[in-house]
């Protein structure tokens, strides 16, 4: 009786693992988390273009992709390749993953409105649409 039990118990952790590897040796948990698309609009709908946040690279920071149609918005922007995501909900851009270009804090409702620097005034919300 102890032996059937036994056994039960490996197929039944063997069964588990293969849900966990699909089984084909790959992990589900190890699949790429899709990129967050967003719009980035200046002073109410003047002007508008995407930025997508890539993969996480350390704890806050993430990889960033800004179309080059941005700098419309905010000449120098189009540099930033990273997303820093304090604890205080706060967002900035850089090109060094340390020295902001532009500071985000979040908005009413969905997305974030730009504070640093005042000027000129960005809503980043996300966008289910691609392209800019």
């Amino acid at each position: 009786m102890k032996t059937l039990s036994a056994l039960i118990a490996i197929a039944a952790l063997f069964g588990g693992a293969q849900l966990f590897h699909d089984g084909n040796g790959k992990s589900v948990a190890e699949e790429v988390t899709p990129t967050d698309t967003y719009r980035l609009v200046a002073n109410g709908d003047e002007g508008a273009c995407a930025v997508s946040r890539g993969a996480e690279i350390s704890d806050g920071l993430s990889l960033l992709t800004v179309a080059p149609t941005c700098r419309r918005l905010m000449p120098g922007i189009e540099r930033a390749k990273f997303w820093r995501e304090q604890n205080d909900g706060t967002v900035a851009f850089s090109a060094n993953g340390i020295d902001p270009i532009v500071t985000f804090s979040v908005a009413d409702g969905d997305g974030y409105e730009s504070y640093a620097p005042a000027t000129p005034l960005l809503s980043l919300a996300g966008d289910r649409r691609t392209g800019d």
